[in-house]
């Protein structure tokens, strides 16, 4: 399918420079069917029903943003996958004045020696000494902002708290999972008092969810890989909701990919634990989600390529060209969307 299907024009404007406050003062575009209404986050309780399940990713972002000299050369990497203890892959910026062996020096007595590099210039970062690596980012790294937000404006320290979830448990993710940033415990008590419930897996967001699809048609995009795990009772759990007739919906496209990687073609969800690749197009039958919340996304983006499948392409152009006129705010600190496809 050609990729530029999927493009439009966003005025540099309507990106989110921060979050909403409170969080759940957001703005959110309804999507139900071909019907579109302008709502806020604070209304979810009224728009899903009882018995609903809200499904989030419990991930951690760690700082996972670095600067530091190999010699005389200074370099700047990315940490995107954990390979070992540790071991992690990382994007890294003047990569052809790193060899393999060569140490990188990121200050704060934080270092790593470069090792395997991978096809798409990325570079296997092994970090010395015996201290945890988290502690290690903790002392030297910094939130990794997604490039149009860190283009614009410095990370600064209010982003350690804005750009984590309530949910927040599992440290390892180098994103987000930024649509569940609208949900704070005041609407959390909303939901569980309207009889929504809510449960939590777990996928470490890479920051290949950033990088831009490069190819001319998507049969020619590949995706990075992303650890992530559904234990048995959360399987067992997530099937009973669909099997009583309620509904499961994600909150985040990451929380979807996980969902739809643990899914059968029997649309039964088992438990999950490792990495998925999982590239969502049109012509995708769904198998364990029925809706999504989620943010606004780029243009020619698989994220974009995602809710297009799930909604239609021509229903979520509308959407997004509305949200444009009306003054929605775009991209991880942006507003939300609930998207509920009609179903047969």
């Amino acid at each position: 399918m050609r990729v530029d299907l999927f493009d439009f024009e966003l005025p540099p404007e309507r990106i989110a420079l921060r979050p909403a406050s409170p969080r759940d003062s957001a703005r959110l575009l309804l999507v139900e069917g071909p019907q579109m209404a302008d709502r806020h986050a604070g209304d979810l309780p009224g728009l899903l029903r009882a018995g609903d399940c809200l499904v989030f990713n419990d991930t951690r972002v760690i700082p996972a943003q670095l600067e530091g000299v190999r010699g005389e050369a200074k370099v700047g990497a990315t940490l995107h996958k954990r390979e070992g203890p540790r071991a992690w892959i990382a994007f890294v910026r003047n990569a052809k004045r790193v060899k393999t062996g060569d140490r990188i020096d990121f200050g704060s007595g934080v270092s790593a020696i470069a090792s395997d590099r991978y096809e798409d210039g990325s570079i296997l970062l092994e970090f010395e000494g015996e201290e945890p690596v988290e502690i290690l980012l903790e002392r030297a790294g910094r939130m990794p902002l997604p490039p149009y937000i860190a283009g614009k404006r410095a990370t600064d320290e209010q982003d350690r708290a804005d750009y984590q979830t309530m949910f927040a448990n599992e440290p390892g993710a180098v994103a987000a999972p930024t649509a569940a940033l609208h949900f704070t415990p005041e609407l959390m008590a909303k939901l569980d008092a309207a009889g929504i419930e809510h449960a939590t897996l777990t996928l470490h967001v890479g920051a290949g969810t950033f990088l831009p699809v490069k190819a001319d048609d998507t049969e020619d995009h590949k995706m990075h890989a992303e650890w992530g795990r559904i234990n048995a009772a959360t399987a067992d759990r997530l099937n009973a909701v669909r099997a009583r007739g309620n509904r499961l919906i994600a909150v985040g496209t990451t929380s979807l990919r996980l969902l739809e990687s643990a899914a059968g073609e029997d649309d039964v969800i088992r438990p999950f634990e490792g990495d998925t690749a999982i590239f969502i197009t049109p012509g995708y039958r769904f198998k364990a989600i029925d809706g999504l919340v989620t943010n606004f996304h780029l243009p020619r983006s698989t994220l974009f390529m995602l809710v297009s499948a799930l909604m239609g392409r021509e229903t979520m152009q509308a959407a997004y060209a509305h949200a444009i006129e009306t003054g929605y705010r775009f991209y991880s600190y942006g507003d939300a969307s609930l998207l509920l496809p009609a179903r047969e």
